[in-house]
């Protein structure tokens, strides 16, 4: 068995001693010299795995098959990094400047929402922030999903209809104190 082993390994370094400047230079004009070496030191990982399968024959070619095997495997990789890059570019430029809209928008929901019975709030958070649906919030609020379809269908009309109010005449939404705790705890951006 040793001998075996030691048979095989001396085999192994002829073989990478024969193909090694060979495939590098294969790998460095399909990959770049960055990644050839990756390249190249995989196909010898795959060689010396699968040793006993190597065709006596033809192991250049075999080579070379899994070399270009590796090659389209970091041909796809590239792709996928360079996609996610533009990606992050286009997410990256479309970020807001001047976040004063956004949290002036935000004070007055918050505030129209405050503005509402405790019932409407928590049916409202619910549905909107928890992102629960219609059966999971009948188990929360103990009660039929018809009733829950029902309180909700109230609770949006009556909120739209006060941020609507607050939108056109520019005053606060609410002459109620400030929010519950729960509603500074579970809001979402």
């Amino acid at each position: 068995m040793e001998q075996d082993n030691a048979a095989a390994a001396g085999r192994f370094k002829e073989l990478f001693d024969a193909h090694y400047a060979e495939l590098t230079r294969f790998a460095t004009r399909r990959v770049g010299p960055d990644a050839a070496g990756d390249i190249v030191s995989g196909t010898f990982l795959v060689a010396w795995r699968r040793f006993s399968q190597l065709p006596a024959e033809h192991p250049r070619a075999w080579l070379y098959a899994t070399a270009r095997h590796l090659i389209a495997n970091e041909l796809r990789a590239r792709a996928r990094r360079e996609r996610l890059s533009a990606k992050a570019a286009v997410t990256a430029e479309a970020v807001v400047d001047d976040h004063a809209g956004q949290v002036g928008e935000h004070l007055r929901v918050r505030a129209v929402l405050a503005g509402l019975s405790p019932a409407d709030q928590e049916v409202l958070r619910l549905a909107e922030w928890e992102a629960l649906d219609v059966a999971e919030m009948a188990i929360v609020l103990g009660c039929s999903r018809v009733a829950v379809k029902v309180r909700l269908h109230r609770a949006r009309r009556r909120f739209a209809a006060r941020l609507l109010a607050t939108e056109e005449s520019g005053a606060p939404a609410t002459s109620r104190p400030p929010m519950p705790s729960i509603v500074a705890e579970g809001t979402r951006s």
